[in-house]
């Protein structure tokens, strides 16, 4: 059954300008569909158009009566002075009124009022709290939290106060919280950390509702969706499968459309050269010819069905590389750093050898790897230890945020003032990083994301290096973009250090990670996937260890209530008889209730229902077991 249907949607902004095209498609339940294309292409206009925000010039936009779609930007503003706690509880608004009205009956009934509507009212409002899944709120609202990584400290801090980023992520976690039929997720793994995209992924995994996402980070394209709508000059195509099966289709096709234009135009050159021929025996004399001239140019003119297809060039840059002369690129030794009491990390020792080593360094936001890469750039000092680059090691660096120190001046003139070129040196090499002709006279402050890493690349390689020190080199970027930047790194032949999020970039290039975590840095001598599979076996043995001492506690617990002190007070024994059996029967609960989780792990709704009664009889037993261990010592 289709969830979302869009028929024939157009767009214009501007006039000449038409956005959106006689867009039509359709989303069936429980799909997960990407929705791509370049910077421009509409994407996030469409996103709003199926929500309502923004209204189409033509075309409309269904979805069945009673779906509830989730959409970040359709959130409400946070109050003035809202904390993060507030915004979170926004999610369980709903919730919070039906409570307050079963409170005030409540009260309403203590006072002697029991009449027949009241009771119904009251069993009414009892059963919807209920099916809102009003009593796991706290557990969802903790594991949306601790998988977000929205920490309890953050969550005491003024809304106000967070960065963009962060706010966008307490957004997110609101959505989730709702629990909406429809997910509607325009980038959602912008300020994430790579565990925090991990969580979203398993969560979209499990979710049992329909997603349709815009999305340039291609690892979670490919784990999350099954289907590729991409939207381009206005229109749409269609792709069944995920990313990587885009990427080897989308080729397939434009080979497919490149074959067929060459093979269309070496026939209508085949019958131009023949009606040529043809229009000289005409008039020549020979007037039965101007009817079989007529006939080919109709039949020329029926060929022209296919358009040349179009992409972006390869680079080649042919980057020079400055010769290498040492054992090591980077030296790390006893590193630490502190801020107050905080200590981010400590001891740090690495080293990073030479001959294209290509080291990623990930890790949690907060974990401290941008203070690090500082201290590895001299822009900050650590409290301890010593950072040295090898002697023959040019480096360059290329930061998250750019920025120009002459914004207001054009690309040509930057390269002509900034980097000393000369005139026809400066337009070649803006032309082999594809800014062409009057994009050589763009105003650097005018350039996109995209653009300004391509110009600082242009600058940065300008003259030899052999290292490269990338920071989120492909955060905010489109995948053309990304693509871009790739094809630049991928002909660099020195050593990479790599910060990012971009789990796509990290497997492609690095061949080692760092990861930071708790203030140590551990080195796996491997690439991403690797490195992966070897940290879930890790968490699978730390998960498995913790069962084991539950399991060793529950033990020695059962084995102490088995032991029957002597008979000396006979209401104190009986007592220690009622609770032993009591925690026997909550026993049996737990138990009954593991298996249940076991069974619904793929339900986070009624997981979450299960894990608050499992505290619950959990706390209850703990009550017994101190009750049973207080009267113990009274007997002893």
């Amino acid at each position: 059954m289709a969830e979302i249907i869009v028929s024939g949607i157009e767009k214009s902004f501007v006039q000449d300008r038409v956005v959106l095209d006689d867009v039509s498609f359709q989303v069936d339940a429980g799909e997960r569909v990407g929705l791509l294309g370049p910077n421009g292409a509409g994407k996030t206009t469409l996103l709003k158009i199926i929500t309502g925000e923004i209204t189409p010039d033509k075309g409309f936009i269904a979805i069945p009566q009673g779906r509830r779609v989730g959409y970040i930007s359709q959130l409400a503003e946070a109050p003035e002075g809202a904390l993060v706690e507030d915004v979170l509880r926004m999610a369980f608004a709903e919730v919070q009124a039906v409570s307050a009205e079963i409170e005030q009956i409540q009260c309403q009934m203590d006072a002697g009022e029991h009449s027949e509507a009241l009771l119904r009212r009251y069993d009414a409002l009892h059963t919807r709290f209920d099916m809102l899944g009003g009593y796991s709120c706290e557990t969802r609202l903790a594991k949306v939290a601790n998988g977000l990584h929205i920490s309890p400290a953050q969550r005491r801090q003024p809304f106000a106060s967070l960065s963009g980023g962060e706010q966008t992520r307490i957004r997110l976690a609101v959505m989730i919280l709702r629990e909406t039929d429809i997910l509607l997720l325009d980038e959602p793994t912008n300020h994430l950390d790579m565990q925090s995209i991990e969580w979203l992924e398993d969560y979209i995994d499990h979710y049992k509702g329909t997603v349709l996402t815009v999305s340039h980070d291609r690892y979670f394209l490919d784990r999350i969706v099954k289907r590729i709508v991409e939207l381009d000059h206005g229109g749409v195509e269609f792709y069944s499968g995920n990313y990587s099966f885009y990427v080897k289709e989308k080729e397939a096709r434009y080979k497919l459309q490149l074959k067929q234009y060459e093979k269309e135009q070496a026939k209508i050159s085949q019958l131009e050269k023949a009606a040529e021929k043809m229009s000289a025996w005409a008039y020549s004399g020979m007037d039965k010819t101007y009817k079989r001239v007529f006939a080919i140019q109709k039949r020329i003119e029926w060929l022209r069905q296919t358009e040349k297809p179009t992409r972006e060039e390869r680079l080649e840059l042919g980057f020079s590389t400055v010769p290498f002369r040492a054992d090591y690129a980077l030296r790390i030794k006893d590193l630490k750093k502190s801020y107050g009491e905080r200590t981010l990390f400590e001891n740090v020792t690495e080293t990073i050898r030479g001959g294209g080593e290509r080291v990623a360094l990930v890790g949690a936001n907060g974990a401290g790897k941008t203070t690090l890469l500082k201290i590895l750039l001299g822009e900050e000092s650590p409290d301890a230890g010593v950072v040295q680059f090898g002697p023959s090691v040019r480096a360059a660096y290329l930061p998250q945020q750019i920025t120009f120190e002459h914004p207001e001046r054009t690309l040509y003139d930057t390269l002509l003032y900034d980097l000393g070129c000369e005139p026809q040196q400066a337009r070649n090499r803006l032309g082999a990083y594809r800014f062409r002709g009057e994009d050589q006279f763009k105003l650097v402050s005018q350039l996109s994301g995209g653009e300004r890493a391509r110009l600082k690349l242009c600058m940065l390689m300008n003259s030899a290096v052999n290292m490269l020190i990338l920071d989120e080199p492909t955060n905010h970027l489109d995948l053309d973009s990304r693509e871009w930047i790739e094809s630049a790194v991928d002909q660099f032949e020195g050593t990479l250090l790599i910060v990012s999020h971009d789990r796509y970039f990290v497997n492609r290039f690095a061949n080692r990670i760092w990861e930071l975590d708790n203030g140590r840095l551990r080195s796996f001598d491997c690439g991403y996937e690797k490195y992966r599979f070897i940290r879930e076996r890790e968490d699978e043995a730390a998960q498995q260890e913790q069962a084991r001492q539950r399991e060793a506690e529950k033990a020695e617990r059962a084995e102490k209530a088995e032991k029957k002190p002597a008979r000396r007070d006979g209401k104190i024994e009986r007592r220690m008889n009622v609770l032993e059996r009591d925690i026997a029967k909550l026993e049996q609960q737990l138990d009954a209730l593991d298996a249940q989780m076991e069974e619904n792990a793929s339900d986070y709704v009624r997981l979450g229902e299960l894990e608050e009664q499992k505290n619950a009889l959990q706390a209850q037993m703990d009550a017994l077991y101190e009750e049973w261990e207080q009267l113990d010592s009274s007997l002893g």
